[in-house]
């Protein structure tokens, strides 16, 4: 296995970033906390895990099996799945955690240690932030922020809190992934300068807007956190948030981050892109969703490109080569004398260009695991997914919709004049005519029509990876952060946290 990748750091960044609404007198108050004393050897450590519904209740099984943590805390704002999962943490933990609505009960502990958070995007940065001035290392699912802005935040306070930080991108521990990754490095399939990320992923219709009411089990409050409270527009409460830009990213900004870090990994970007283009829709039916769930992204990187493409109507598998194995859920990286394929979290194979297999890989890892030995050790250096590194893939997602909701309506031959202007390292319009016919084939009735509900053209948008702002685009920037957040949810800016 090849070594875990050293932290990257992202100062030059975070001192440029600009000066706006300052912390909440809750954050203030606890801005200072001290780091929480260090255990003996033989002590275990004590875990909070934040969202116990659906991806939460794999952190649970994870540090319940574990002989060195003990889940000592629950938070849930839903007190239906927190009293159940206190049973059931009970039954095989041998103990009971404590349940509480609000996360901020359980950091006032101090003896907890571990904090992992697998909320709903909006609530990701502020109880990452919440957890690390109070002195406890975290464990965040992807995308970690629901914005650019607010993973700038959190790499600052794993910074000025010295607290260990893990993305929840698993392919960074997985051993099959990392020496797929190392044959790419070692130049094994020659100059790689294009990585394409998929997220073929079937999504349907999650019924149409209209005024549903909050689930009475719901402190709803609590649930929106640093978002508006807003009358609830979709049927189903619970996961069908991502699909509304409110609360969620889109499947780019969900399933996406796992195999953009992958792509950029391989590609060696280790910064943000100089620049990125997005167009879509959301396509094949009309429901309370108002992200994309039909999506190109294409990233810029100096001579090196990165391509994401989001398809959440029926689709076939992408193959570099009709020899080559398909992708729906993966990455590929086309090499000079070959392609490397990652078809899914824990297996790939290498191709020479006539599309022979010359390599394989696969094998699972340890994420969790990682993480515990990094908190142990007080030492983020043993990282797999450094919380800088998540910040940097998932930020892709948050800029690709940038440039997707400042997007316009736009027929084909207006996509193609903008796309063939593009300097990369593929070819934009072969992938724009494999995204139309995709959607003209999808079988009834979502088989889309462009002429009726054309493709949303986002504009071509320059970034400072430095600075992490768009040039003299004050439209664009305001896209990186949420404009205001609710009292007492703020989210402050890197240089206040």
């Amino acid at each position: 296995m090849s070594r875990l990748p050293r932290r990257r750091f992202l100062e030059e960044s975070l001192l440029a970033a600009s000066a706006a609404a300052g912390l909440t007198s809750w954050n203030r108050a606890f801005a200072q906390t001290r780091s929480t004393p260090k255990k003996s050897a033989n002590e275990r450590l004590t875990v909070c895990v934040v969202g116990i519904r659906g991806r939460g209740s794999d952190h649970l099984n994870a540090f319940i099996q574990r002989p060195d943590t003990e889940v000592a805390y629950l938070v849930d704002p839903d007190e239906s799945i927190g009293q159940q999962r206190v049973k059931q943490v009970a039954d095989k933990q041998g103990s009971a955690p404590k349940y509480v609505r609000d996360i901020r009960r359980a950091l006032e502990d101090p003896g907890l240690d571990i904090v992992t958070i697998a909320t709903p995007n909006h609530w990701h940065a502020l109880a990452a932030i919440w957890a690390m001035q109070h002195g406890k290392h975290v464990y965040v699912e992807k995308p970690g922020s629901h914005s650019l802005g607010e993973a700038l935040t959190c790499v600052a306070a794993s910074r000025k809190y010295n607290r260990v930080g893990q993305i929840g991108t698993q392919c960074r521990s997985t051993r099959g992934t990392i020496e797929a990754i190392r044959f790419v490095h070692d130049g094994k399939i020659g100059e790689v300068k294009l990585a394409r990320g998929l997220c073929y992923k079937r999504r349907k219709s999650i019924g149409p807007a209209g005024n549903y009411p909050i689930p009475p089990e719901v402190d709803y409050d609590v649930w929106s956190g640093p978002a508006p409270i807003l009358p609830l527009t979709r049927p189903q409460f619970h996961y069908d948030w991502h699909w509304q830009r409110v609360y969620g990213n889109g499947d780019i900004g969900n399933q996406g981050p796992h195999q953009m870090d992958i792509a950029r990994w391989g590609l060696g970007a280790d910064r943000f892109c100089d620049w990125v283009i997005s167009y879509g829709g959301r396509l094949g039916y009309e429901d309370a969703g108002d992200t994309a769930n039909t999506q190109t992204a294409i990233y810029g990187f100096g001579d090196k490109t990165l391509v994401f493409e989001v398809r959440g109507l029926e689709t076939q598998p992408l193959r570099p080569h009709p020899d080559a194995l398909g992708a729906m859920i993966g990455v590929i990286f086309y090499g000079s004398e070959g392609y490397v394929v990652m078809d899914s979290y824990t297996h790939g194979a290498a191709f020479d260009l006539q599309g022979r297999m010359i390599a394989e890989f696969r094998g699972d890892g340890d994420h969790y695991g990682n993480f515990v030995e990094a908190v142990k050790a007080s030492n983020p250096e043993l990282l797999a997914a450094d919380i800088n590194e998540g910040c940097l893939s998932s930020g892709l997602s948050h800029l690709a919709n940038v440039s997707y909701y400042l997007g316009k309506p736009a027929n084909l031959d207006e996509i193609r004049s903008v796309l063939k202007e593009l300097k990369t390292t593929e070819d934009p319009l072969a992938t724009l005519d494999r995204v139309v016919e995709h959607l003209r084939s999808s079988p009834p009735p979502e088989t889309v029509d462009l002429s009726k509900t054309p493709l949303t053209l986002g504009p071509l948008l320059a970034f400072d990876p430095v600075a992490c702002k768009f040039p003299n685009n004050p439209e664009a920037n305001r896209l990186l952060r949420r404009e205001e957040y609710r009292k007492p949810y703020v989210i402050p800016l890197p240089e206040e946290v």
